[in-house]
């Protein structure tokens, strides 16, 4: 199952790009072995429209035109779902399983989601209750698919 993450805002060179660049290396190794991957960054500029509802709206079609091929949709959210790593590992197994070929991971920009970013997504995610950084995000995400590949895999990596 292919992977796409499309993400409002560029990261910049530095630890997080790094980092993100680590967990996505060793997502797209671990997942070949439990038909995982690979994960394929598309990340679109900030909307320089006047107000937040129309810079919401304008990213949102931005980012369902740059996932569009994508089979399955899940729209990273504040108010969203919390998933144990298990539970998302499961999850994503549940997808494969199902014949799933692509899907698509969604980060809006600072203004958050707009109407139909969130309209059809599958599952709306949160990675927890505190508001992170949108490139911290990324990080945080690579590293759970990355963490989720070892689950189904039987890896020590994770420990729980």
């Amino acid at each position: 199952m292919r992977f796409t993450l499309a993400a409002v805002g560029r990261l910049k060179d530095g630890a997080e790009r790094d980092l993100y660049a680590r967990y996505a290396g060793r997502f797209d190794a671990q997942g070949r072995a439990v038909s995982l991957g690979p994960l394929k960054l598309v990340e679109l500029p900030e909307s320089r429209a006047k107000t937040p509802d129309l810079r919401k709206t304008d990213e949102a079609e931005r980012l369902l035109k740059a996932c569009s091929d994508a089979e399955v949709r899940v729209v990273l959210h504040e108010r969203g779902k919390a998933l144990t790593s298990d539970a998302f590992a499961q999850w994503l197994a549940a997808r494969r399983d199902g014949g799933t070929k692509s899907l698509a991971l969604v980060i809006g920009g600072p203004d958050g989601h707009g109407a139909a970013a969130l309209t059809g997504a599958e599952l709306q995610l949160s990675l927890g209750p505190m508001t992170l950084p949108h490139g911290l995000a990324r990080v945080v995400l690579a590293e759970q698919l990355y963490r989720a590949a070892t689950i189904l895999a039987g890896h020590p990596y994770h420990r729980a």
